[in-house]
């Protein structure tokens, strides 16, 4: 009796052996994981954009842009301030997503997702900052160049990180 009694045990153990364990099978999903980061939602990219996001890189060209200094204090209309952001880039009757930033020689060049006027287009510029001006060139609409200088933050507006 003393074999039976040893041979019911090995196989009650290799049962017990057979149950729960730490690791999941092969067709399983893993457990969550339950942090704060992986609890967040992922970022969600402007309209337009896809999923490519652009680096947050130097950001000598995040601001608000006029073509002249007077246009500074206008929030309306077509003589107003573009605004760019490391995402977006925001004029009159226009509202482009950043696909990608590039740094080149003379500054940034990005690869925009645009929308005007119920129209889309993909636009290419260069923005080449020095000190307070902006030379931005529309790569694809031959060369064209235009020269902005930067404009103050408006009265109430968060000031910039250092």
């Amino acid at each position: 009796m003393t074999i039976n009694r040893v041979a019911v045990l090995s196989v009650v153990l290799a049962l017990a052996a057979c149950g729960q364990s730490g690791t999941n099978p092969p067709t399983d999903p893993a457990a969550p994981i339950n942090t704060p980061e992986a609890e967040a939602p992922p970022p969600t990219p402007p309209p337009g954009v896809g999923s490519i996001m652009p680096g947050s890189g130097p950001q000598t060209f995040v601001g608000r842009w006029a073509a002249s200094a007077a246009w500074c204090a206008n929030l309306q209309g077509a003589e107003r301030p573009i605004e760019i952001t490391t995402t977006r880039f925001e004029g009159y009757e226009n509202s482009c997503g950043i696909l990608s930033i590039s740094q080149v020689a003379e500054g940034y060049q990005a690869s925009l997702a645009c929308a005007s006027e119920g129209q889309t287009s993909n636009e290419r510029i260069k923005m080449a900052v020095h000190g307070e001006g902006m030379r931005l060139t529309w790569l694809n609409r031959n060369n064209a160049v235009i020269t902005l200088v930067r404009c103050p933050a408006p009265a109430g507006a968060p000031a910039a990180a250092p």
